[in-house]
Order: C-alpha cells, then structure tokens, then sequence
C-alpha cells in the first residue's frame, strides 16, 4: 500500500520553465548558448558529464519552490541525456560542480547575495559571475571556490578590466576575457574552445549567399572541415559588422594570416 506522504510526492508538478523569456539580452543569450555548445564539445568524450543553461534545478523533493536556476552549469558523475529539468533526488544527490552566472541589472543583487549561499548548500565547487555590461561587477569577472565549506575568492591574473583570466580547477579550462568577451580556454595548449554552431543551419545561409561569381572560391572551402566552415561564415560575418582582423582572430581562435584569407576570399 502506498502511503498518503509518498503519494502527495508523486503528484507534485516540477515546472521546467516559469514563462520567462530565456534570457533579458541578446547579449546574454548568446553567452549561454556559446558557453554551452563550448562546454559540451570539450566534455563530448565523458558521458558522465552533463552541461545544462537556465533550467531548473530542483534540490528539495516534494518542494517545486526549492529551486534554482542557474545560467550555465555543468555537473560530473551522472549521465549525459536530455533532461526537461534537474532534480537532484533522481540523480543519486550528486549537484554541480560547476556554475556561472551572467550578472545584469536584474539579476545583480540575486546572483551577489541569495544564489552564493544556495549553491554553497549544494555543494557547488566553484561558482563563477561574470557583467558583460561591466555595470555590475567590479571586476566583471569573478571567482568562488567552496573550501572547508565556504566559499574563497579565486585569484587570477588581472591585467586591466579587460583581460582578466581565472582558472577553474573543476572544469581544468581558464575562463578568459578576449577583448572583454567571456571564453574558455585550455591551459594546456593555450587555445579558445571552439564555439560551437550549427553547421547545417550556416552551410544553408551560405548557400543562399553564394552567388555564380562566387563559385570560383569554393575551393578554400572545401579545403575546410564543416565545422571550420560554419566558424568561415561568422568570421566574415564578424569583419562586414566593422571587427577588425586582429579582434576577429580572438574571438575564433584563428590566426590572423588566416582570418586574412577568409576576408580576401569573401567566403
């Protein structure tokens, strides 16, 4: 027989979304979804890590308010499958090792004050913030990393408020600013993570773009992985909006020589 208690558990509704746009900017969508496809692509061998932004994460069963929702996270030891949300109870308890928040005028006081001291309870290793704006955050990057129970400020290098570099020890990645922008990057090759796109989605627009006169340079192109080519199309969608070469170079992970020949190529 079922006891009253368990069957009031069982009938208890986890929302996996509370009606709220995805994310307030452009800005910040697009961070979450590169930190992502970034992530996921770097982890793509472990099965047992899983990397998730802006669901919700509930750590208490039968209490939906007992949640959070953090904007990016990535959680080691369980396995790697779709998940409408996370509830800590049918994972095995196992929580995040890893948070980062992005920081703007809404979330400020939140991500400062009342999410540190949740994530601590969680056992979350190491929660990062990071201001886009640079409004927020003083620096607009910053570091926590749970040490006998509370957490310690992670100290990196700061060479002005726009090149700040901390490392997270769970992750084993650098969480980097090139040119203010928020990358990853492995310490041990001193590479960006790629950012991941998708491929079939470019290689239509490129398709469309390309026109009879154009059909002459295809050879580059095809000289390139898909993946490159998808990275081809932002960069010289990156160079039309006004980057110069060297910005650009960053932002892929590319040399500059070569950003050079996708913009005299015009793929």
């Amino acid at each position: 027989m079922v006891s009253l208690p368990q069957l009031q558990l069982e009938e208890i509704e986890y929302p996996s979304s509370d009606g709220e746009p995805m994310a307030e900017s452009d800005i910040t969508r697009e961070l979450m979804i590169d930190s992502v496809r970034s992530l996921q692509a770097y982890f793509q061998q472990r099965p047992d890590v899983y990397v998730s932004a802006n669901s919700f994460i509930y750590y208490e069963r039968g209490n939906k308010n007992a949640s959070v929702s953090p904007d990016v996270y990535v959680v080691k030891g369980v396995r790697k499958r779709k998940r409408d949300s996370y509830k800590v109870w049918e994972e095995g308890g196992i929580t995040p090792d890893f948070v980062l928040e992005i920081t703007s005028e809404t979330t400020q006081e939140k991500d400062q004050k009342v999410k540190p001291d949740i994530y601590r309870q969680l056992n979350v290793l190491e929660y990062f913030q990071y201001d886009p704006s640079g409004h927020y955050l003083n620096p607009i990057l910053q570091g926590l990393r749970l040490i006998d129970g509370e957490y310690q400020p992670i100290t990196g290098e700061v060479v002005s408020p726009s090149d700040i570099t901390l490392y997270s020890e769970t992750l084993g990645l650098e969480l980097c600013l090139v040119y203010g922008d928020l990358r990853f990057r492995d310490p041990q090759t001193g590479e960006l993570l790629e950012i991941r796109l998708d491929v079939e989605q470019r290689r239509k627009e490129a398709e469309l773009a390309l026109t009879e006169s154009e059909r002459s340079r295809t050879i580059l192109q095809q000289s390139l992985t898909e993946s490159e080519l998808a990275l081809a199309n932002t960069a010289r969608e990156l160079l039309k909006s006004g980057c110069d070469v060297e910005r650009v170079a960053q932002l892929t992970g590319w040399s500059v020589e070569r950003v050079k020949l996708i913009q005299n190529s015009n793929l």
